[in-house]
Protein backbone atom coordinates (compact mmCIF):
# COMPACT_ATOMS: atom_id res chain seq x y z
CA UNK A 1 0.00 0.00 0.00
CA UNK A 2 1.21 3.44 -0.76
CA UNK A 3 3.12 5.69 2.12
CA UNK A 4 1.84 9.13 0.60
CA UNK A 5 -1.07 9.86 3.25
CA UNK A 6 -3.28 11.38 0.30
CA UNK A 7 -3.56 8.01 -1.54
CA UNK A 8 -4.11 6.13 1.52
CA UNK A 9 -7.49 7.98 2.63
CA UNK A 10 -8.24 8.58 -1.49
CA UNK A 11 -8.57 12.65 -0.84
CA UNK A 12 -7.12 15.16 -2.81
CA UNK A 13 -3.81 17.15 -2.05
CA UNK A 14 -6.32 20.43 -2.81
CA UNK A 15 -8.78 18.63 -0.18
CA UNK A 16 -9.85 20.60 2.85
CA UNK A 17 -8.97 19.70 6.51
CA UNK A 18 -12.40 18.73 6.80
CA UNK A 19 -12.81 16.69 3.90
CA UNK A 20 -9.75 14.93 5.06
CA UNK A 21 -11.18 14.36 8.47
CA UNK A 22 -15.29 13.33 7.12
CA UNK A 23 -13.08 10.82 5.08
CA UNK A 24 -11.03 9.74 7.87
CA UNK A 25 -13.61 8.75 10.05
CA UNK A 26 -16.04 7.10 7.01
CA UNK A 27 -12.63 4.64 6.49
CA UNK A 28 -12.09 4.28 10.14
CA UNK A 29 -15.61 2.99 11.03
CA UNK A 30 -15.71 0.81 7.73
CA UNK A 31 -12.41 -1.07 8.09
CA UNK A 32 -12.32 -0.58 12.40
CA UNK A 33 -11.59 -4.03 13.76
CA UNK A 34 -14.68 -3.85 15.99
CA UNK A 35 -16.23 -3.89 12.70
CA UNK A 36 -14.04 -6.93 11.50
CA UNK A 37 -13.12 -9.43 13.58
CA UNK A 38 -9.95 -11.73 12.31
CA UNK A 39 -9.55 -10.04 9.19
CA UNK A 40 -5.93 -9.46 9.56
CA UNK A 41 -6.59 -7.39 5.99
CA UNK A 42 -8.68 -5.00 7.37
CA UNK A 43 -6.78 -4.35 10.43
CA UNK A 44 -3.63 -3.66 8.48
CA UNK A 45 -6.02 -0.98 6.40
CA UNK A 46 -7.08 0.60 9.95
CA UNK A 47 -3.41 0.60 10.67
CA UNK A 48 -2.38 2.53 7.18
CA UNK A 49 -5.61 4.77 7.76
CA UNK A 50 -4.60 5.68 11.23
CA UNK A 51 -0.92 6.36 10.33
CA UNK A 52 -2.18 8.77 7.12
CA UNK A 53 -4.48 10.81 9.57
CA UNK A 54 -1.55 11.23 11.64
CA UNK A 55 0.42 12.79 9.42
CA UNK A 56 -2.17 15.15 7.53
CA UNK A 57 -5.22 15.19 10.03
CA UNK A 58 -4.33 18.72 11.41
CA UNK A 59 -3.43 21.84 9.27
CA UNK A 60 0.15 21.93 11.72
CA UNK A 61 1.20 17.96 10.92
CA UNK A 62 -0.05 18.73 6.87
CA UNK A 63 2.21 21.28 6.57
CA UNK A 64 5.08 19.39 7.99
CA UNK A 65 4.09 16.59 6.13
CA UNK A 66 4.12 18.74 2.87
CA UNK A 67 7.07 20.62 3.68
CA UNK A 68 9.17 17.46 4.49
CA UNK A 69 7.70 15.80 0.55
CA UNK A 70 8.67 19.07 -1.03
CA UNK A 71 12.15 18.55 0.49
CA UNK A 72 12.21 15.19 -0.39
CA UNK A 73 11.36 16.16 -3.97
CA UNK A 74 14.26 18.59 -4.18
CA UNK A 75 16.63 15.95 -3.26
CA UNK A 76 15.43 13.54 -6.04
CA UNK A 77 16.13 16.07 -8.93
CA UNK A 78 19.38 16.06 -7.87
CA UNK A 79 20.07 19.56 -6.39
CA UNK A 80 22.26 18.95 -3.36
CA UNK A 81 22.51 20.53 -0.04
CA UNK A 82 24.09 23.75 1.10
CA UNK A 83 26.40 23.74 4.61
CA UNK A 84 23.75 25.78 6.37
CA UNK A 85 24.87 25.44 9.61
CA UNK A 86 21.58 25.57 10.76
CA UNK A 87 21.50 22.13 13.21
CA UNK A 88 18.25 21.92 15.00
CA UNK A 89 16.23 22.83 12.69
CA UNK A 90 14.33 20.37 10.89
CA UNK A 91 15.24 20.17 7.06
CA UNK A 92 12.36 22.17 5.78
CA UNK A 93 13.36 25.17 7.93
CA UNK A 94 17.07 24.93 6.51
CA UNK A 95 16.99 24.17 3.12
CA UNK A 96 13.72 24.46 1.62
CA UNK A 97 12.79 27.20 3.65
CA UNK A 98 16.40 29.38 4.05
CA UNK A 99 18.06 28.64 0.40
CA UNK A 100 14.95 28.84 -1.93
CA UNK A 101 15.33 24.78 -2.38
CA UNK A 102 12.35 25.25 -4.41
CA UNK A 103 12.61 28.22 -6.28
CA UNK A 104 14.20 28.15 -9.70
CA UNK A 105 17.45 30.00 -10.23
CA UNK A 106 15.83 32.11 -13.13
CA UNK A 107 13.27 33.45 -10.34
CA UNK A 108 16.14 34.69 -8.02
CA UNK A 109 16.39 38.16 -7.62
CA UNK A 110 19.27 40.07 -8.89
CA UNK A 111 21.24 43.55 -7.47
CA UNK A 112 22.47 46.11 -10.46
CA UNK A 113 25.64 44.37 -10.41
CA UNK A 114 24.06 41.24 -11.49
CA UNK A 115 24.96 39.20 -8.33
CA UNK A 116 21.85 36.89 -7.01
CA UNK A 117 20.21 38.15 -4.02
CA UNK A 118 19.99 36.11 -1.18
CA UNK A 119 15.78 35.58 0.13
CA UNK A 120 14.37 33.49 2.33
CA UNK A 121 11.78 31.10 0.95
CA UNK A 122 8.46 31.24 0.33
CA UNK A 123 5.95 29.76 2.52
CA UNK A 124 3.15 27.66 1.24
CA UNK A 125 0.08 26.97 2.91
CA UNK A 126 -3.68 26.24 2.28
CA UNK A 127 -6.55 27.96 4.06
CA UNK A 128 -9.96 26.66 3.91
CA UNK A 129 -13.23 28.49 3.87
CA UNK A 130 -17.29 27.56 2.92
CA UNK A 131 -18.15 28.53 -0.40
CA UNK A 132 -20.27 31.45 0.56
CA UNK A 133 -17.27 33.39 2.04
CA UNK A 134 -15.27 32.82 -0.81
CA UNK A 135 -18.01 34.06 -3.09
CA UNK A 136 -19.03 36.98 -0.85
CA UNK A 137 -15.34 37.53 0.18
CA UNK A 138 -13.95 37.88 4.04
CA UNK A 139 -11.12 37.90 6.03
CA UNK A 140 -9.75 35.01 7.95
CA UNK A 141 -7.58 35.07 10.57
CA UNK A 142 -4.10 32.90 9.82
CA UNK A 143 -2.12 31.08 12.41
CA UNK A 144 1.25 31.76 10.57
CA UNK A 145 4.72 30.51 11.89
CA UNK A 146 7.63 31.51 10.35
CA UNK A 147 11.90 32.02 10.80
CA UNK A 148 12.70 35.80 11.55
CA UNK A 149 16.28 37.21 12.17
CA UNK A 150 17.08 37.10 15.38
CA UNK A 151 16.99 40.30 16.96
CA UNK A 152 19.56 39.62 19.39
CA UNK A 153 22.76 39.07 16.67
CA UNK A 154 20.98 41.06 13.84
CA UNK A 155 21.29 37.61 11.89
CA UNK A 156 25.02 38.35 12.27
CA UNK A 157 25.83 34.74 13.31
CA UNK A 158 24.28 32.68 10.40
CA UNK A 159 26.68 30.60 9.05
CA UNK A 160 29.41 31.42 11.15
CA UNK A 161 30.93 29.46 14.46
CA UNK A 162 29.56 32.91 16.34
CA UNK A 163 27.19 31.64 19.30
CA UNK A 164 24.64 34.02 20.12
CA UNK A 165 21.98 33.43 23.28
CA UNK A 166 18.87 34.76 20.94
CA UNK A 167 19.09 31.88 18.77
CA UNK A 168 22.06 29.47 19.39
CA UNK A 169 24.38 31.11 16.96
CA UNK A 170 21.53 29.73 13.75
CA UNK A 171 20.76 33.70 12.87
CA UNK A 172 16.85 33.38 13.00
CA UNK A 173 14.47 32.20 15.51
CA UNK A 174 10.54 30.84 14.78
CA UNK A 175 8.06 32.94 15.33
CA UNK A 176 4.58 32.87 15.37
CA UNK A 177 1.50 35.23 14.63
CA UNK A 178 -2.03 35.26 13.77
CA UNK A 179 -2.60 37.59 10.56
CA UNK A 180 -5.71 38.90 8.90
CA UNK A 181 -5.74 37.34 5.30
CA UNK A 182 -8.64 39.43 2.97
CA UNK A 183 -10.27 36.52 0.54
CA UNK A 184 -11.61 38.74 -2.31
CA UNK A 185 -14.93 38.08 -3.78
CA UNK A 186 -15.67 35.04 -6.11
CA UNK A 187 -13.03 33.84 -5.14
CA UNK A 188 -12.45 30.26 -6.62
CA UNK A 189 -10.34 26.72 -5.05
CA UNK A 190 -7.27 26.56 -6.04
CA UNK A 191 -6.81 30.01 -6.36
CA UNK A 192 -3.49 31.64 -4.67
CA UNK A 193 -2.82 34.81 -2.53
CA UNK A 194 0.48 36.21 -2.23
CA UNK A 195 1.30 38.04 0.74
CA UNK A 196 4.82 39.66 -0.11
CA UNK A 197 7.58 39.69 2.42
CA UNK A 198 5.68 37.33 4.95
CA UNK A 199 8.17 33.89 4.09
CA UNK A 200 11.03 33.55 5.60
CA UNK A 201 13.75 35.67 6.51
CA UNK A 202 17.07 35.45 5.17
CA UNK A 203 19.67 37.00 7.44
CA UNK A 204 22.31 37.84 4.51
CA UNK A 205 18.84 38.95 1.85
CA UNK A 206 15.61 39.71 1.30
CA UNK A 207 12.15 37.77 3.44
CA UNK A 208 10.29 35.23 1.14
CA UNK A 209 6.73 35.46 0.41
CA UNK A 210 3.60 33.75 1.83
CA UNK A 211 1.27 32.17 -0.80
CA UNK A 212 -1.94 30.61 0.38
CA UNK A 213 -4.29 28.19 -1.13
CA UNK A 214 -7.73 29.08 -1.31
CA UNK A 215 -9.50 25.18 -0.31
CA UNK A 216 -13.00 25.55 -0.55
CA UNK A 217 -14.67 22.95 1.48
CA UNK A 218 -16.56 20.14 -0.99
CA UNK A 219 -18.67 19.60 2.04
CA UNK A 220 -20.86 15.73 2.59
CA UNK A 221 -20.67 13.52 -0.05
CA UNK A 222 -18.57 15.61 -2.65
CA UNK A 223 -14.34 15.89 -2.93
CA UNK A 224 -12.28 17.86 -5.07
CA UNK A 225 -10.40 16.26 -7.68
CA UNK A 226 -7.85 17.84 -10.14
CA UNK A 227 -9.51 21.15 -9.63
CA UNK A 228 -12.88 19.43 -10.14
CA UNK A 229 -16.20 18.87 -7.79
CA UNK A 230 -17.24 15.22 -7.65
CA UNK A 231 -20.40 14.73 -5.87
CA UNK A 232 -21.35 11.29 -5.35
CA UNK A 233 -25.21 10.06 -5.63
CA UNK A 234 -26.10 7.27 -4.46
CA UNK A 235 -29.22 4.93 -6.05
CA UNK A 236 -30.75 1.62 -5.44
CA UNK A 237 -29.85 -1.51 -7.68
CA UNK A 238 -32.59 -1.62 -9.22
CA UNK A 239 -31.89 1.65 -10.59
CA UNK A 240 -28.86 0.97 -11.81
CA UNK A 241 -29.77 -2.40 -13.50
CA UNK A 242 -32.83 -1.06 -15.00
CA UNK A 243 -32.12 2.40 -15.20
CA UNK A 244 -34.60 5.40 -13.90
CA UNK A 245 -34.58 8.75 -12.33
CA UNK A 246 -33.37 10.24 -9.17
CA UNK A 247 -33.56 13.43 -7.53
CA UNK A 248 -29.59 15.85 -6.02
CA UNK A 249 -29.23 19.14 -4.76
CA UNK A 250 -26.36 20.34 -6.53
CA UNK A 251 -23.56 22.24 -4.63
CA UNK A 252 -25.22 25.94 -4.72
CA UNK A 253 -28.16 25.25 -3.88
CA UNK A 254 -30.43 23.74 -6.90
CA UNK A 255 -32.43 20.63 -6.83
CA UNK A 256 -33.02 18.78 -10.44
CA UNK A 257 -33.75 15.31 -11.33
CA UNK A 258 -30.79 13.34 -13.69
CA UNK A 259 -31.47 10.37 -15.73
CA UNK A 260 -29.77 7.25 -15.10
CA UNK A 261 -28.83 5.34 -17.72
CA UNK A 262 -29.74 1.10 -17.97
CA UNK A 263 -26.72 -0.74 -17.27
CA UNK A 264 -25.42 2.06 -15.56
CA UNK A 265 -21.94 1.18 -13.36
CA UNK A 266 -20.80 1.84 -9.91
CA UNK A 267 -18.32 4.30 -10.37
CA UNK A 268 -19.80 6.04 -13.46
CA UNK A 269 -19.81 9.33 -14.03
CA UNK A 270 -21.58 12.13 -15.30
CA UNK A 271 -21.02 15.76 -16.32
CA UNK A 272 -23.71 18.50 -15.71
CA UNK A 273 -22.76 21.95 -16.99
CA UNK A 274 -22.99 25.30 -14.52
CA UNK A 275 -24.34 22.82 -11.71
CA UNK A 276 -20.87 23.85 -9.41
CA UNK A 277 -19.25 26.71 -7.56
CA UNK A 278 -18.61 29.60 -9.79
CA UNK A 279 -21.12 28.10 -12.56
CA UNK A 280 -18.26 25.28 -13.09
CA UNK A 281 -19.10 21.73 -14.72
CA UNK A 282 -20.42 19.59 -11.63
CA UNK A 283 -19.00 15.69 -12.00
CA UNK A 284 -21.67 12.87 -10.66
CA UNK A 285 -20.32 9.67 -9.21
CA UNK A 286 -22.89 6.81 -9.42
CA UNK A 287 -22.75 4.73 -6.21
CA UNK A 288 -24.60 2.14 -4.78
CA UNK A 289 -27.45 3.05 -2.35
CA UNK A 290 -27.00 1.48 1.48
CA UNK A 291 -29.93 -0.71 2.44
CA UNK A 292 -29.49 -2.28 5.52
CA UNK A 293 -32.92 -2.27 7.31
CA UNK A 294 -34.76 -4.48 4.27
CA UNK A 295 -38.69 -5.01 4.87
CA UNK A 296 -39.79 -9.10 4.41
CA UNK A 297 -40.85 -8.79 0.91
CA UNK A 298 -37.88 -6.97 -0.59
CA UNK A 299 -36.18 -9.92 1.07
CA UNK A 300 -38.46 -12.86 -0.75
CA UNK A 301 -37.63 -10.48 -3.84
CA UNK A 302 -33.77 -10.45 -3.54
CA UNK A 303 -34.01 -14.49 -2.63
CA UNK A 304 -36.02 -15.19 -6.02
CA UNK A 305 -33.64 -13.15 -7.65
CA UNK A 306 -30.52 -14.76 -6.52
CA UNK A 307 -31.93 -18.36 -7.27
CA UNK A 308 -32.65 -17.15 -10.84
CA UNK A 309 -28.87 -16.25 -11.38
CA UNK A 310 -28.90 -12.61 -10.69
Amino acid sequence: MSGDPYAVLGVARDATDAEIKRTYRRLARQHHPDRNPDDAAAEERFKSIQSAYDNIGSPEARHRYDEAQRMEDFFKNGRKQKNTGFQGFEMPDIISQMFNASRPASETPQNRSGRSVERGSDIRSGIDMPYSDAEAGCAIEFDHQRLKTCPKCEGSTFGTTRTCGGCDGKGVRSRRSTITVKIPPNSKHGQKIRMKGLGHDHPRGNSGDLILTIRIDAEEGRKWEGGRLIQTVKIPYSTLILGGKCDIRTPIGRSIRIEVMPGTQIGDRRRIPGMSFNGADLDIEFSLEDRINLTESQKEILERLRNEGL
